[in-house]
């Protein structure tokens, strides 16, 4: 396998989150624009991650079958189209509708590229997979946050160029993995995607079903068992930054008025850049990762109600910075340890399964909070939100507390 195909498909999967927080410093512009509420721009947020669930449950594990290549090839087409939608849109509707489909590619697309990643692991350097799977979202997400901020800051009426720029970008992705073999060291279409084998308990042998293959997210039962174990923390994380993401600017410019709206993009950009690091200093001990990832969830969550009682900006910046944390902590450990015992040919279902557990959290508590700052301002639902994630912490925290500690290494079926 060339050693260039690794850094390829790390890359691609650094693009896609890219281009998924680029819109975040621009809500306050079309905020501003089109008199948009909060309700308003917590849908926008949250159709992305709707259309990419509803991708990883329709075609999370396609690349199982048709392979890892012609699969991400293909969304990142679909991208690209995306971002001109992005570019001419011209009302909340075109907007909503852009990120939907966006929200689909991007599903199909990191399902792919991340099983790619495990598949292209070297024998050598074992986690490496893993590791790409758990730094590329904040590092990709904090470059979308940087760009789009310059891009607003020096032009502030000009929201077209960083999706022209990504439309260009996914583009020269898709004829960059054109140019390389299929990842996969078995063939597309020479097993049943993620569909167990049908066991001969008599002869002990394993007969494969010659019945057409069912298109479903199969967890082998070891795996199964992890995220259920982590479900709790790996809720509470993305959905603190579900928050960040999408009301986190509007409110940094309800704290701080007088800040130019290109300001409240750092916010968001301060959770993705401290993700990095704590992604990397967190590699050696997994479940330690996430049970202190879990415990920074709640003092984030009291870091941000305090912004608003005279702690202003600086505690809002200081409840990101630990969101962030958090989130690279919880995350890099969970993606290690529930992947650790899979097999190849159930590893893009996996990552689905996980992806599709991520952002139900980020999207659905997000257009709460919407709708609750529609209602009774965003004050208010500030203050429900902080409650909701302090509890989510402390739970993971018991649940990890009272979890076993073993993790198996074979693959369960």
């Amino acid at each position: 396998m060339p050693a260039g195909l690794f850094p390829r498909y790390a890359a691609v999967l650094i693009a896609l989150l890219a281009a998924s927080s680029a819109p975040t410093p621009l809500y306050p512009l079309y905020q501003q624009q089109w008199k948009l509420s909060e309700l308003t721009i917590s849908v926008v947020f949250a159709v992305y991650p709707v259309g990419l669930l509803l991708a990883l449950l329709l075609a999370g594990a396609q690349s199982d079958r048709y392979g890892r290549k012609p699969v991400t090839v293909i969304a990142l087409i679909v991208q690209a189209v995306a971002m001109l939608l992005l570019a001419v849109a011209a009302g909340p509707g075109l907007l909503i509708a852009a990120r939907a489909v966006q929200g689909i590619a991007t599903g199909v697309a990191i399902g792919a590229a991340g099983a790619a990643l495990l598949d292209l692991e070297a024998p050598g350097r074992p986690g490496r997979g893993a590791l790409a799977n758990s730094v590329a979202p904040p590092a990709g997400m904090a470059l979308g946050v940087v760009a789009a901020t310059v891009l607003v800051y020096l032009r502030p009426e000009n929201t077209v160029m960083i999706y022209l720029a990504l439309a260009v970008l996914f583009i020269a992705g898709a004829a960059m993995l054109l140019t390389g073999p299929e990842p996969r060291l078995r063939p597309p279409g020479s097993m049943r995607p993620s569909t167990p084998a049908t066991a001969t308990a008599t002869t002990g042998a394993t007969h494969i079903n010659s019945a057409p293959p069912r298109r479903q997210l199969r967890v082998p039962a070891t795996a199964r068992r992890e995220l259920r174990i982590l479900a709790a923390a790996m809720v509470a994380v993305w959905a603190l930054g579900g928050f960040y993401s999408s009301l986190g600017p509007s409110l940094l410019l309800h704290i701080a008025p007088d800040l130019p709206l290109a300001a409240g993009g750092l916010i968001f950009l301060a959770v993705t850049v401290t993700a990095v690091p704590a992604v990397l200093l967190t590699r050696a001990a997994p479940r330690a990762a996430v049970r202190v990832g879990s415990l920074a969830v709640p003092l984030a969550a009291v870091l941000t109600v305090a912004a608003l009682h005279g702690g202003g900006p600086p505690a809002l910046l200081g409840g990101a910075v630990l969101a962030g944390a958090a989130f690279g902590m919880v995350n890099q450990g969970s993606v290690r340890i529930i992947t650790a015992p899979v097999g190849e040919r159930h590893r893009a279902a996996v990552v689905a399964v996980c992806s599709i557990v991520n952002y139900l959290a980020m999207s659905l508590p997000a257009v709460a909070v919407g709708a609750v700052a529609r209602t009774s301002g965003l004050a208010t639902a500030t203050h429900v939100y902080a409650v909701g994630t302090v509890l989510l912490g402390l739970a993971a925290s018991v649940v990890l507390a009272l979890a076993p500690r073993s993790i198996p290494n074979t693959e369960g079926h």
